[in-house]
C-alpha cells in the first residue's frame, strides 16, 4: 500500500495491486534487463523494459482468447537489473544469476529486454534447472555468429552461445551471414526460414523437448506491425502467426521461461510498446493457463 489517502497506480506490469503482484504468491516473475551495449544498428533497447511496463497498464486483465483474468495468475515485476556495460559476458552471468534465483522458487521467469544478448543468461539459467531443455528462438536474424563486433556475447551471437549447451530451433529467420549459414549446415541447427512452408508449426513442435524456453526478438514481426526495433527486417511474421505458434507450443510442451527483447521504443510509434506488452502478457497466459 502507498499510504496515501487517494488511489494510486502501481508501477509494475499490468499495474497490479499487491495481492496480484507479490512475489510469494505470483506464478510468474518478469525481470527487466535494460541493456543495449551490443546493438549494431539502432540503439535504444535499453528503454524497452520501462516502455513495456508502462504500456502494460493499458491492457485489459481479462484475455478474450483464453477467457481468463491474467492478473489472477499472479505476476511479480522484479527490480531492473543494473547493466554491466563494460563486459557483455559479465552481463550474461548477471542475468543468469537473477533468473536462477526465481527459477529456484519454481516461478515462470520472463526477461524483458533490452537487446537480445539478454537471452543467453536467461536460457542457460533455465537449462540449469531443466537439463533436457530446448530453446525456441524466434528472430529475423540467425544470431549464430561466433563473434561480432569484438564480442561473442552480444545480440549477434546469442543463439550460438545457447546452441553450445542445448538444442535450438530458429524460427522467422530471413537474413543471415555466410558464416551463420555454414554453421547451420555443419551443426545441424533446425531453422524455419520465413516465409515458411506448409505444416511448419507441427515441424517446429516436433523438434522441441518436453520443457521449452521461448526467446523472442521483436524484429521477428514484420516492421508494419513492429517498427520499433534495432534492426527491422521486411517480410516478417504477423501478430496472429506469432501468437498462434506460441499457443500451439504451450499446448504441447511446458514453457518454463521466456524473453521478449529488442523493443527500441523511440524508433517507432507508441503502439509498438503496447504490442510488446501484449506479447509478454500472452506468453505468461499461455505458459500458465494453457499447458
Amino acid at each position: 500500500m502507498s499510504g496515501l489517502p487517494v488511489p494510486t497506480t502501481p508501477a509494475n506490469f499490468l499495474a497490479l495491486p499487491p495481492d496480484q503482484s507479490a512475489l510469494e504468491t505470483a506464478s510468474a516473475v518478469l525481470i527487466p534487463v535494460p541493456i543495449d551495449s551490443t546493438t549494431s544498428f539502432r540503439s535504444g533497447a535499453r528503454y524497452g523494459p520501462a516502455a513495456i511496463i508502462t504500456a502494460s497498464a493499458g491492457l485489459e486483465d481479462y484475455d478474450l482468447e483464453l477467457g481468463i483474468d491474467v492478473a489472477e495468475l499472479g505476476i511479480h515485476t522484479a527490480p531492473a537489473l543494473e547493466p554491466h556495460v563494460g563486459d557483455p559476458e559479465q552481463m550474461a552471468s548477471r542475468v543468469r544469476q537473477a533468473v536462477a534465483y526465481y527459477q529456484s522458487q519454481n516461478k515462470l521467469t520472463g526477461v524483458i529486454g533490452g537487446d537480445h544478448s539478454a537471452a543467453i543468461g536467461s536460457a542457460l539459467a533455465c537449462l540449469d534447472k531443466y537439463p533436457g531443455l530446448s530453446v525456441l528462438y524466434i528472430d529475423a536474424h540467425a544470431d549464430l555468429r561466433d563473434e561480432y563486433q569484438g564480442t561473442g556475447w552480444g545480440h549477434g551471437s546469442a543463439a550460438r552461445r545457447i546452441a553450445e549447451h542445448c538444442p535450438v530451433s530458429l524460427v522467422g529467420v530471413r537474413t543471415l551471414a555466410l558464416e551463420e549459414r555454414d554453421f547451420i549446415e555443419q551443426a545441424g541447427i533446425r531453422v524455419c526460414y520465413w516465409p515458411p512452408g506448409d505444416g511448419y508449426v507441427d515441424d517446429i513442435i516436433a523438434g522441441l523437448s518436453p520443457q521449452v524456453y521461448v526467446s523472442v526478438d521483436l524484429d521477428a514481426l514484420d516492421p508494419a506491425e513492429m517498427a520499433a526495433v534495432g534492426t527491422p527486417e521486411p517480410g516478417g511474421m504477423r501478430w496472429l502467426e506469432l501468437v498462434g505458434l506460441l499457443r500451439r507450443v504451450a499446448e504441447q510442451r511446458q514453457v518454463v521461461g521466456f524473453d521478449v527483447c529488442e523493443l527500441a521504443p523511440n524508433e517507432g510509434p507508441p503502439a509498438n510498446s503496447y504490442t510488446a506488452a501484449k506479447l509478454v502478457y500472452k506468453l505468461v497466459a499461455y505458459a500458465r493457463a494453457v499447458s
